[in-house]
């Protein structure tokens, strides 16, 4: 066999250096630790993004306004993933959780003060410092989960996802009803922190050993810190996780409003087209591993974005409703996989695993965090179904780069 490829399937995973024998109760139990860690992410994520109104009404300020907060937010996200890899490599998958955790709620607390005092600088400067602490939260999460699906001898990081998506369905569904109840954003951050607090510290304890890793581990010259980012096949398969982010994340901030506008439909559809692309999205996830597992993840990933990419089209030139939704399940399961595959690509070699995912959750995260807000903006010229086409060109993009993510034979010590 040429290089270092090997055959795709479940054979070819085994062979690419994964303990042989069943999964230990260790890794049983650090599977359900990071499966808590994923849905606790999510969950977070959600309460805060559900009740954004409630924000920008505590602090009487505009949506352009609230956009400046969302963008010190995004800021701060983008800025520490490169660096959260590296912490990762240093201190573990669980401290680095820990240190993030931490970060997270002092900032939501904060948050909350600067709420029930209504100041605006005051906010920016907690949100974006809650940007870095869930950045680090979820490098090093998908990093224990690559650990995680390595000895288990199976593709679990999909379920990982899903157990985010769950998460974040819990957290919007407590904002709402938070919201119904007339309680205040204030008082749902500061509780919200503390449990966070709590959860991250105790939850990581479940987590596979961490093994110091150093920069010289595999016998090679010493790297630089970033050396990651000039490794060809780790920026490729960013190409890939590019593609996967914008489209999961145009559809997030913009189906709706798409299905309202462009089909004249109501509201209330617009959110029911929502929640069709994230049902099929999380149901994909749960099922994905068995798919990857049997046929390998290039070929799941180039049926995966066919899909995505058919549903898209399907949802911007339908002329009705029935179609559109058709367009939307397409879409939807058709996102499901890139990312978390990506996550899996970077991780296959363990040595070099958290500097990798750094790598491509930082190119993942730029284009789910500024990838929307350009859409709207081509939007205003062209119509956001329309626009919405833009993402065709980087699905198309992260089409060709998939052969990147094929699984790597590890070289034997």
């Amino acid at each position: 066999m040429p290089g270092n490829a090997e055959p795709e399937g479940r054979t070819g995973r085994t062979a690419a250096g994964r303990p042989s024998g069943g999964p230990s109760r260790q890794a049983t139990m650090a599977k359900y630790a990071t499966f808590a860690i994923f849905a606790l992410n999510g969950l977070v994520f959600a309460s805060w993004a559900a009740r954004i109104p409630a924000a920008a009404a505590a602090l009487e300020i505009s949506a352009g306004q609230i956009g400046a907060l969302l963008l010190a937010l995004g800021l701060g996200s983008v800025i520490s993933l490169p660096l959260a890899g590296p912490i990762a490599a240093r201190i573990g998958t669980a401290n680095t959780v820990r240190a993030g955790g931490l970060i997270a709620a002092v900032s939501a607390a904060g948050l909350a003060a600067a709420l029930a005092a209504g100041t605006v600088p005051g906010a920016a400067v907690a949100l974006f410092c809650y940007g870095i602490g869930v950045a680090w939260w979820d490098v090093a999460q998908n990093i224990e989960g690559a650990d995680v699906e390595r000895k288990l001898l199976r593709t679990i990081m999909p379920q990982f996802h899903a157990a985010f998506s769950l998460g974040a369905f819990a957290g919007a569904m407590l904002g709402a009803w938070l919201s119904v109840l007339g309680v205040s954003l204030s008082v749902h951050l500061a509780v919200l922190a503390g449990v966070v607090a709590v959860a991250t510290w105790l939850v990581p304890r479940a987590f596979l050993p961490h093994l110091p890793r150093h920069e010289d581990d595999d016998g090679g010259a010493r790297r630089g810190r970033f050396a990651a980012w000039r490794e060809p096949r780790t920026v490729l398969i960013g190409v890939v996780v590019l593609g996967a982010a914008l489209t999961e994340g145009a559809a997030n901030d913009w189906i709706a409003q798409a299905t309202v506008v462009g089909l004249d439909a109501t509201e209330a559809l617009g959110a029911v087209m929502f929640g069709v692309f994230v049902a099929a999205m999380t149901l994909l996830r749960f099922a994905g591993g068995r798919f990857i597992d049997r046929w390998g993840r290039v070929a799941v990933l180039r049926i995966s974005l066919g899909t995505a990419l058919a549903g898209l089209l399907v949802f911007v030139f339908a002329p009705n409703l029935p179609l559109a939704f058709a367009g939307a399940v397409l879409w939807g399961a058709g996102a499901a996989l890139g990312f978390p595959m990506g996550m899996s690509a970077a991780a296959d070699d363990p040595v070099r695993a958290a500097e990798r995912v750094s790598v491509v959750s930082t190119l993942g995260y730029v284009a789910f965090l500024a990838g929307p807000p350009f859409l709207g903006f081509l939007g205003e010229h062209v119509g956001i179904r329309n626009a919405l086409l833009a993402v065709a060109v980087l699905m198309l993009a992260s089409l060709l780069t998939a052969p990147a993510a094929r699984e790597q034979r590890r070289p034997r010590s």
